[in-house]
């Protein structure tokens, strides 16, 4: 097996592409276990540990709109220290994955490129409305994250293509990240949920995770949710409205029976997470 480990962005992407089958290398905590297991065997890994590109972030057009580019290379436990106050979704997301260790190793661009549909930092991009920037030595392309994830770990990114950052906008409110696992820690999601609030916009983003072949978007709750909450006046929803709430939540999972539980199980705990976070969310605003 080959190793390669460019100094720069510009070397990385030529070793991409003059190898394509090259398997790309941060952290390592899904490759090392993929490769310990004899499940993935490339002709080549790309360590991309040298290129200090990736580990950068901040405003991507400060006098157009205000989105974070946030490099690939980003870790968890920098998510949840330098990006806490931004965007408090995906710190509570990070805050659930694994141990420390894993949190100082993995990366937010890992996890998009597992394309696990059991990703912790997944759900949160999904709500607040992510996109992802490719590059090649052909030219850079941004797409949007619902576009991006086309399966179980499968997504668009071409033979010499790498995942170079995530653009996204700052909180406009408040948010939420919950997670159902079968212990308190260092556990694969059996299923999660994450929320947004934009009130300037009247709006909430959801997005459903371990509980489907890729995250899901649950469209008619946040429509829902948008119609349904007192935006001005700031009163609570009822208790009806939130488990309402929950149902559509539930309804939109595609959930399957697995050793981690059953499909009827994810069904009423997303809705229980999901009427839960939009309380916590709304005490919030």
């Amino acid at each position: 097996m080959e190793f390669l480990q460019p100094e720069g962005w510009s070397e990385a992407l030529e070793a991409r592409a003059a190898h394509p089958g090259a398997l790309p290398l941060w952290g390592g905590t899904d490759v090392m276990v993929d490769l310990n297991f004899g499940r993935e065997r490339p002709e080549a890994i790309l360590d991309l540990t040298r290129v200090r590109e990736l580990e950068e972030w901040g405003p991507a057009h400060p006098e157009r709109d205000g989105r974070l580019r946030i490099g690939a290379g980003v870790s968890y436990t920098r998510a949840i220290v330098e990006l806490g106050e931004a965007l408090p979704g995906l710190a509570a997301a990070s805050r659930t994955v694994g141990s420390p260790q894993i949190r100082n190793r993995g990366t937010i661009g890992g996890n998009l490129g597992s394309s696990s549909p059991a990703g912790d930092a997944l759900p949160p991009l999904y709500a607040s409305g992510a996109e992802i920037e490719l590059a090649s030595t052909r030219g850079t392309r941004r797409v949007a994250i619902g576009e991006f994830i086309t399966g179980p770990k499968r997504n668009v990114l071409e033979p010499d293509e790498l995942i170079a950052a995530f653009h996204i906008a700052p909180a406009a409110g408040p948010q939420q990240f919950s997670k159902v696992g079968t212990r308190n820690a260092m556990v694969i999601a059996v299923c999660s949920f994450a929320l947004a609030l934009h009130p300037d916009e009247r709006r909430v983003g959801t997005c459903i995770g371990s509980a489907g072949p890729t995250p899901i978007v649950a469209a008619d709750a946040e429509a829902f949710a948008a119609g349904m909450l007192d935006w001005d006046g700031g009163r609570p929803p009822a208790e009806a409205d939130l488990a309402r709430f929950g149902e559509l939540v539930a309804a939109a999972a595609s959930p399957i029976d697995d050793v981690r539980g059953s499909a009827a199980y994810r069904r009423h705990a997303l809705g229980v997470l999901a009427r839960r976070s939009l309380a916590w969310a709304w005490s919030e605003r």
